[in-house]
């Protein structure tokens, strides 16, 4: 109301200050047009001019620059900061993850994912978690990681990405790398190879009179991945081979979208024993 009140003072300022050019007589019509009706609203009723605030309108071009680039910081620094994420698991500890973009070349990203316990504050609490741990209370753990994801070579591979993991509790880490390449098949096809390569190292505690040891095992997976873009069905074959194992693992899986953010996976897959081991689960994901 303000504003066009403001407006309105404004063209009539402006239309008395203007002095009608010597014409021709306008026609019946444009004059018709140009003659106020008794009928039009009164934009200005109930409004006492007075006592209008027009000091809301004194804004410098530096204020407001100063205003702009303020905003655009606060979005910068919620892009590029720490990225928290919480889940209870079941035993009544907290899973968190937190993630950083690093650079935005090679898209480098850090982070840690943790076990957080919670500390029982009556006797009912600490029963519960013993219960739900097998007799022992929840121990907090935690591993840090860093990831790259970088451009493949030519018409060999389209993407590599590249990952390191450390587990300081358990004395574990891991260095791998994957290699992809996407194939279009059609445009409701689409096919989806991969190879990776991964270094896995287990530390033991030093005891007394016997020193600490540190193993390493060699693995290397292959999978190919069938998608059908309008059912929103995938299908998944691989294989694994490690150095622990003589033979190669396989393993089947399907995945099928229900709707928005939710889906429905499965898989068979062959375990170092000979026993086959089977999982089916649903997953939902929602990003704010």
């Amino acid at each position: 109301m303000l504003a066009a009140a403001f407006i309105f003072g404004s063209v009539l300022t402006a239309s008395a200050q203007i002095i009608p050019p010597a014409a021709a007589e306008p026609d019946d019509e444009t004059e018709a047009a140009a003659t106020p009706d008794v009928n039009d609203p009164d934009v200005l009723k109930g409004i006492d001019v007075d006592k209008l605030d027009w000091s809301q309108l004194a804004v410098d071009a530096g204020t407001l620059n100063d205003i702009i680039a303020a905003k655009k910081r606060a979005q910068a620094a919620a892009k590029d900061g720490l990225d928290w994420s919480s889940n209870l698991n079941a035993n009544g500890s907290s899973a968190v993850k937190v993630k950083q973009s690093v650079s935005s070349f090679w898209d480098t990203r850090i982070g840690a994912d943790m076990t957080v316990a919670s500390e029982p504050t009556t006797m009912s609490e600490l029963l519960a978690q013993k219960a739900a741990n097998g007799g022992n209370l929840p121990q907090s753990s935690g591993s840090a990681w860093a990831a790259a994801t970088a451009p493949g070579a030519g018409s060999i591979w389209d993407k590599t990405a590249v990952e390191a993991r450390v587990d300081p509790g358990s004395e574990q880490s891991k260095l791998g790398a994957s290699l992809t390449k996407s194939v279009p098949l059609s445009s409701d096809y689409s096919l989806t190879l991969q190879n990776g390569y991964s270094v896995n190292q287990q530390g033991t505690t030093a005891l007394p009179g016997i020193a600490g040891r540190t193993t390493r095992n060699y693995e290397t997976d292959q999978s190919a991945k069938v998608t059908i873009t309008d059912t929103g069905t995938s299908i998944t074959a691989g294989q694994t081979l490690s150095t622990t194992d003589d033979k190669w693992l396989r393993k089947f899986g399907a995945e099928q979208k229900l709707f928005d953010n939710v889906t429905v996976s499965g898989s068979v897959g062959e375990t170092s024993q000979g026993a086959i081991n089977k999982s089916l689960t649903a997953g939902f994901k929602k990003s704010w």
